[in-house]
């Protein structure tokens, strides 16, 4: 339960606080009393970095301050999602029985590596349903009146979207139990003698959860999603894909050879694709600049990529330091996170969340109770 106070908050500014926007006013009724009981209890403030994001997926429409075009590289149906082939099928039939019974998705919890589409996901699913999606991320619901404003808003049917959601505040955790299980919102209204428990109907809604460390949820919150899934890191296929559809959205024109070489550096993730594309259709652009339209070929996105530093492989200038650092400072290893942190002079945690994953992913580096050991396929590809 929370417990909110019912006394104004001050601002620093002296004036008072703004309200979040909300979508689909209702008739006075029922609910209507129950709105004006939390209205000065649970303001939702507009504070930077903590607005929710509203996707109409019924009729397209949009409030956010994202950039337009990023938009339009998501892909809004589930058809024309690449890659997945499992998940999707799983989400297909979960969508159809849930129209067929005019009833919500089940709850769904996405899990995987940052950037394999979860929150792409999430819009998918609001515009297969024909309903809202509501997006925001555990790090801005601190306070349990964020949570409630949210919960407050949801209309039938709507997806309620939490990045990061394994970051999520022990109270704000609990909150959700019974949103989830019984569409219940129980709040505390004051405090000592005064307090006033109250227990809020709210409409059937989705709770979509993504996380890059599903072992860091608690078993409750875990426990309460109905459908809990894996996203796979993308084969080379499906990344050339990526590539071509995206070039011919920017747009920018890339021959099959040029999305390959891209494809091939991009880590199997859809996110570094994109993003060396641009940079690719950057250099293109440039070096290209006397002639009448710029055009990617394997040539130009091998030069482009050499000038960024990242080798066929997808190792960039910092992975590959890292390797050579430890063959020749601690001759392969092992070696502690901690002495090789202070031999980089990378953090102990970005160097265990940021460089390591891939580089044990694909068999360069070794994990050992004595430490860290660089895999002879890393020194043969360090001396080519």
């Amino acid at each position: 339960m929370a417990i909110i106070s019912s006394r104004p908050q001050p601002t620093n500014s002296g004036e008072p606080p703004k309200k979040a926007r909300v979508s689909g006013a209702k008739p006075a009724g029922k609910n209507s009393s129950h709105r004006d009981l939390l209205q000065g209890a649970a303001t939702i403030e507009e504070q930077q970095g903590e607005e929710s994001i509203l996707i109409k997926g019924n009729q397209g429409d949009q409030q956010q301050s994202q950039n337009p075009q990023e938009e339009k590289i998501r892909p809004q149906r589930l058809e024309d999602y690449i890659g997945q082939k499992d998940l999707k099928g799983v989400l297909q039939i979960a969508i159809a029985a849930a129209q067929g019974r005019n009833d919500p998705l089940d709850h769904l919890l996405l899990y995987g590596p940052p950037g394999l589409g979860k929150t792409t996901m999430a819009v998918i699913l609001a515009t297969e349903m024909g309903t809202n999606c509501q997006i925001t991320s555990a790090p801005a619901l601190e306070r349990p009146r964020d949570i409630v404003g949210l919960l407050m808003k949801i209309t039938a049917g709507d997806i309620l979207f939490i990045d990061e959601i394994h970051r999520l505040s022990r109270m704000t955790e609990e909150l959700l139990y019974p949103a989830m299980e019984d569409f219940r919102l129980d709040i505390t209204i004051g405090k000592g003698q005064s307090a006033k428990i109250r227990s809020l109907p709210l409409p059937p809604f989705t709770l979509v959860g993504a996380t890059t460390r599903v072992g860091a949820l608690s078993s409750p919150l875990r426990d309460r999603f109905g459908l809990i899934q894996r996203l796979k890191f993308y084969d080379l296929a499906e990344l050339q894909t990526i590539v071509q559809r995206t070039a011919r959205i920017l747009p920018v024109e890339v021959t099959p050879e040029g999305a390959e070489e891209i494809a091939r550096r991009s880590r199997g993730t859809p996110r570094i694709a994109n993003r060396l594309l641009k940079r690719v259709r950057d250099y293109a652009q440039v070096h290209q600049a006397s002639e009448t339209s710029t055009k990617i070929t394997q040539e130009v996105a091998v030069e482009a990529l050499e000038l960024l530093e990242v080798d066929p492989l997808g190792l960039d200038w910092t992975d590959r330091s890292l390797l050579q650092i430890m063959i020749d400072n601690f001759k392969g290893g092992p070696v502690g996170l901690d002495s090789l942190a202070a031999a980089t002079g990378e953090d102990v945690k970005t160097i265990e969340e940021v460089y390591e994953p891939y580089l044990l992913q694909i068999g360069y580096l070794q994990r050992t109770p004595r430490g860290r050991i660089v895999t002879d396929a890393a020194r043969k590809h360090l001396s080519n």
